[in-house]
């Protein structure tokens, strides 16, 4: 298991409960949850610091305030920080107040995000 199964069915229920427009898809060793045909949030499991991450993809405009937050950093993969995307540790997450807080900051933004360009 790659990712965090308990985690992902946390996540599931939440976007029930808003009746979001989402399905799942497998990529870069963990699971990610689309919304209207765009990345919103996701679960990946870091070999390198040995835990499940919150992926979040809040946008440029929350990510300043949001790096106050418990359990919030830059989310990078190659070295680089990549803009309006934040990973969340377990401490940022744990209580269900503190996820519906991410997954609906991800929401908020996901009429704003871009699609990826179709191949």
């Amino acid at each position: 298991m790659a990712y965090n199964e308990f985690l992902a069915d946390r996540i599931r229920r939440i976007f029930r409960e808003q009746k979001a427009n989402v399905y799942e898809k497998k990529m870069m060793g963990g699971l990610c949850f689309m919304v209207d045909n765009k990345m919103c949030c996701g679960i990946h499991f870091s070999k390198k610091k040995e835990m499940d991450l919150l992926m979040a993809r809040i946008g440029v405009d929350a990510t300043e305030e949001a790096m106050k937050k418990e359990g919030c950093q830059p989310m990078d993969f190659t070295g680089r920080p990549m803009k309006g995307f934040v990973f969340i540790t377990p401490d940022g997450f744990d209580l269900d107040k503190d996820l519906e807080y991410w997954v609906e900051l991800c929401l908020d933004f996901n009429p704003l995000a871009k699609s990826s360009k179709k191949r």
